[in-house]
């Protein structure tokens, strides 16, 4: 389906990785089964046909799965609602088309391949991919896309395979990005309780998919929050979040480095800048000035974080929706006690500097490094050169590379497995195929570009834009789509005839799975390969 569009909308998923209705611990109600009910709707003998209390959607049906697309979990998001807490979706007569994804929200168009078409500021939707009819009730994936929540949208992501041989309910969420879902000025709202719109958006297709995933032939009592990138630093939030409490009974994290988060503080004073060179620049009127602009006026995101040379938007620490920032509440046991499986792929940042290389000619000389480090570590520069020498990994690209993805990516998950291991299940994984196929461009370069961020998706997902994976790779697509989806049936990746998956013990010897081609093993060196003491001393000074 769409290969041309997904290729494309894939190169600028990589270009932006990095890599949430709410208001003061409200909850707002959307059309369906009353809240907790496990119950769903009459539904008639056609597999394309679903009733739910919205309205009749008419989907697609192939022979081994059924995708519903582009449902409507809230109101669109314009006029008086932009910069709002999502509200009830209204209903519709008859049946409504399903067959087509609904528009991508307003994405950076520095980084857009589509410069704005198939977007706009009414995008809240969600795709449903299930298996064919039957009287099973199916445990629930919902998905949240990454993009360092600037671009992306969830009909990237055809979760057919999911739906087919992990007999999974998949569900595929758009949620309002960039300066749209995540500004964070004062007039905005009060107490804290501004930014997080797209945070807000997720937490409300959590609750649609509560109230109407049974119509789908879904169980509401077995639903996993899943993403990668910014969509796990997405569930990060959602572990601490009060107003995610409840909504879903185990968590997967995807190379998500939950610590690149700004602070209410920090968010603020950026949000005011925004605002005055967008023509808004008095606090007392800037909430309807902003409410009034025209929607080009505002699809340049406002950028919090940096992570390298990359910069980040995305919710907000410190906030009414996220109280307390994930990695402190994570350090003193105030998460969600679910089951987790998490981890990273072995290159995560090469992406990063390969696009850097080839988007902006940045060639990455010997003399480069001192600055690179300089930018990215501050006052620790030295030590890490010190630490990660250019001539152990063969060039400053990959020594910078692999710098950056030990102190932001590997250690950050190991850290964050270790602290959630003290108050449930935890399962870890290292995705680590460096052979994984990479598009067309990126195979171009004069370095490896390995297992690198993002690599791991076609291996669950199909999202095009690469050659195809070659049988034994096959075969680690296949285990891995196995691994998902035993934990989100049960919270425990256990999968009949493959390698076992301990729990991750930090009182122990760490362990996780090693994700491989050439077969998938259980490892133990992690920590020590990723240089993690060292980065914990760094944190510790």
């Amino acid at each position: 389906m769409r290969s041309g569009r997904r290729a494309a909308a894939l190169l600028a998923m990589l270009a932006m990785l990095v890599a949430g209705c709410v208001r003061g611990g409200g909850e707002a109600v959307t059309p369906g089964h009353p809240p907790g009910s496990t119950q769903g709707h009459a539904q008639g003998p056609d597999p394309a046909l679903v009733q739910i209390a919205a309205g009749t959607l008419r989907g697609a049906v192939v022979s081994d799965h059924r995708l519903f697309a582009g449902i409507p979990y809230a109101a669109a998001p314009v006029g008086a609602m932009r910069f709002a807490p999502p509200a009830p979706t209204p209903g519709w007569p008859g049946e409504r088309d399903a067959t087509r994804p609904g528009p991508r929200c307003i994405q950076d168009p520095d980084s857009d391949p589509e410069r704005g078409a198939n977007s706009a500021e009414d995008c809240l939707s969600l795709n449903v991919w299930t298996p064919p009819v039957s009287e099973e009730k199916r445990p629930v994936m919902v998905w949240i896309h990454g993009g360092a929540f600037a671009g992306g949208s969830g009909d990237i992501y055809d979760a057919g395979r999911l739906a087919a041989r992990g007999g999974l309910v998949v569900v595929t969420v758009n949620y309002r990005l960039g300066t749209l879902g995540f500004l964070a000025h004062p007039a905005l709202g009060a107490g804290g309780d501004v930014g997080n719109y797209g945070l807000a958006d997720q937490q409300a297709a959590l609750r649609w998919v509560r109230d109407n995933i049974a119509d789908f032939g879904g169980d509401p009592e077995k639903v996993t929050v899943a993403g990668e990138s910014a969509g796990g630093m997405s569930v990060c939030d959602h572990l601490v979040s009060p107003g995610s409490a409840g909504l879903f009974r185990a968590a997967i994290l995807m190379s998500a480095p939950c610590q690149a988060q700004a602070d209410l503080a920090a968010a603020t004073p950026r949000s005011l800048d925004y605002a005055a060179a967008a023509g808004c620049p008095d606090p007392a009127t800037a909430g309807t000035c902003l409410r009034a602009l025209p929607v080009d006026a505002l699809r340049k995101p406002v950028w919090y974080f940096h992570i390298g040379s990359d910069e980040l938007t995305g919710p907000v620490t410190g906030s009414a929706l996220i109280p307390q920032p994930p990695l402190a509440a994570f350090g003193t046991d105030r998460a969600e006690r679910v089951p987790v499986l998490i981890g990273t792929t072995r290159d995560e940042f090469t992406l990063f500097v390969a696009l850097r290389y080839l988007r902006h000619g940045q060639r990455y000389m010997t003399g480069d490094y001192p600055r690179l480090l300089a930018d990215t570590f501050g006052a620790d520069a030295a030590a890490v050169g010190a630490h990660y020498p250019i001539d152990r990994y063969g060039g400053v690209a990959q020594a910078y590379s692999a710098a950056v993805t030990d102190g932001a990516f590997a250690c950050v998950s190991d850290r964050i497995a270790g602290e959630l291991s003290r108050t449930g299940p935890v399962y870890a994984y290292e995705f680590n195929d460096r052979s994984a196929p990479a598009p067309e461009v990126m195979r171009t370069l004069p370095f490896p570009v390995g297992a690198s961020h993002s690599l791991e998706l076609r291996y669950l997902f199909d999202v095009g834009g690469a050659p195809p994976l070659n049988p034994a790779q096959q075969q680690l697509s296949d285990q891995m789509i196995d691994y998902w989806s035993a934990f989100v049936r049960s919270g425990d990746p256990a999968v009949d005839g493959q390698p076992d998956w301990p729990e991750f013990d930090s009182s122990g010897t760490p362990t996780r799975m090693s994700l491989q081609a050439d077969g998938s093993r259980v490892d133990n060196g992690y920590a020590h390969v990723h240089q993690c003491p060292f980065w914990a001393g760094l944190r510790e000074k």
